[in-house]
């Protein structure tokens, strides 16, 4: 029997951010890879992890935006989730062995003074099932084999912990909540600690990612939308690259500035000192990098290439083009 021809992907430049409201079941990097695929994407890297047992926001950066990516590692992140009170698990979430059960017993002033008292700057101890790194090892395989190291406790910010509803009697007694953080923070930790401050325990039975930095799920797509979409629609998700760089200040060059600052030259100018600005070409307007201005002196960081640049106008300008 003849087997089956494979279809070879034919690859190209592919240059955005894809906002992907990431489901159930599937890694980061699985998400991506598909994403990848069904744009035929050369370059792609994800903006971190977001759990398989996690839904919600993953900014996906194709070709040029992959050069930013790390902007998204470094901002605040929006949480919405259920945290089942009375059940502590191995795991800190419903996937895990039940390690301990106890009546919940607190009243609702103690769950408001709780939650206070979670609210600013905390000490988190990472939890093994997590890709935290000890001795060049991610200690979820530590947990996978059994075995528990010691890990040292890392401070973290809570913005804001939000009670959206509760219930703390009947057979589920749960609390949602909607917690706003600092990047490093584990939500699972997070409601376990709660629990246990609490009196009863707890791990989380729903986790959903709703913000990163100012990019919000209502803006996202999912695998399912972008798969039913034709190349062309498809093209027409991804955001420009500069949709990273939403907090930089931004400068605007002429075509004969704009080719000596591509060149890494530095240029001169009345602008006021920023430890980080997002550096445009006039004509056409386009992206040409991130930069530093120190003394008048704009200092390149970041730049994308000639050949980067005219793809992303190209693609976007055919973008626009095909909805007109």
């Amino acid at each position: 029997m003849t087997a089956p021809t494979r279809v070879r992907v034919q690859r190209r430049p592919v240059h955005g951010v894809l906002l992907l409201d990431k489901p159930l079941g599937l890694s980061s990097n699985q998400a991506l890879q598909k994403a990848k695929w069904l744009l035929r994407a050369e370059k792609a890297g994800h903006t971190g992890t977001l759990d398989p047992l996690a839904s919600g926001i993953l900014p996906l950066c194709f070709g040029a935006a992959t050069k930013f990516s790390q902007l998204q590692l470094e901002a605040d992140k929006t949480y919405e989730t259920r945290v089942r009170l009375g059940v502590t698990t191995s795991t800190a979430d419903a996937e895990g062995e039940v390690l301990r059960e106890r009546p919940v017993a607190c009243t609702v002033g103690q769950l408001v003074q709780v939650l206070d008292d979670f609210t600013g700057p905390i000490a988190q101890v990472p939890p093994m099932h997590s890709a935290l790194k000890k001795d060049g090892k991610a200690l979820y395989e530590y947990a996978r084999d059994g075995e528990t190291v010691e890990r040292a406790a890392r401070q973290v910010l809570i913005h804001d912990l939000e009670l959206l509803g509760f219930e703390l009697g009947g057979a589920e007694p749960f609390v949602d909540l909607r917690v706003r953080c600092s990047k490093g923070t584990y939500i699972r930790t997070l409601g376990e600690d709660i629990g246990e401050a609490l009196g009863c325990g707890g791990h989380l039975t729903m986790l959903r990612r709703v913000e990163t930095g100012n990019l919000h799920v209502a803006q996202a797509i999912t695998l399912d939308q972008l798969e039913a979409l034709d190349d062309a629609a498809r093209l027409r998700m991804l955001h420009p690259v500069e949709i990273l760089l939403h907090e930089h200040p931004r400068i605007v060059l002429p075509p004969d500035e704009a080719g000596r600052f591509l060149s890494g030259m530095r240029r001169r100018g009345d602008w006021p000192d920023a430890a980080a600005v997002a550096v445009f070409g006039e004509q056409p307007e386009a992206l040409l990098g991130v930069a530093h201005v120190q003394q008048g002196e704009l200092i390149a960081d970041r730049l994308l290439s000639p050949p980067e640049i005219q793809q992303a106008l190209l693609q976007f300008h055919e973008a626009r083009a095909a909805v007109a």
